[in-house]
């Protein structure tokens, strides 16, 4: 499968964005699929995880605030981020895996990767 992230860009705190990851070559509906940054000058972090059931996690900087959902007709994974804060800003990457769950917060339990956007929050 092969992933495109797409929506980042530059916003101010407090503002939101929505994220995209659109598959191509295989269902979003038969992966784990998960949303990991990395900020300039730290390791990449997992961000939100959607499951094959549905079923979602969130990394507890960013709980509360993301959502992620799936769409199934289009093929994308979209996290929504609310409530944006500068320690926001970072590359935004979406992966995927067929392990059904499990380590989802683990990026070397992801097989696939998209390309990564910038998603800046300006202070």
């Amino acid at each position: 499968v092969q992933l495109q992230a797409s929506g980042g860009g530059l916003v101010q705190t407090g503002d939101s964005l929505s994220l995209s990851c659109a598959a191509s070559g295989g269902s979003v509906r038969r992966y784990t699929m998960g949303w990991f940054r990395q900020a300039p000058g730290k390791e990449r972090e997992f961000v939100a995880a959607f499951g094959w059931s549905g079923n979602t996690k969130y990394a507890d900087t960013v709980k509360g605030r993301f959502t992620i959902s799936r769409d199934n007709a289009k093929n994308t994974v979209n996290p929504r981020m609310n409530s944006l804060k500068p320690e926001d800003t970072a590359v935004y990457y979406c992966a995927a895996t067929t392990t059904v769950w499990g380590r989802v917060t683990e990026d070397d339990m992801y097989t696939y990767w998209g390309q990564g956007t910038q998603v800046t929050v300006s202070s």
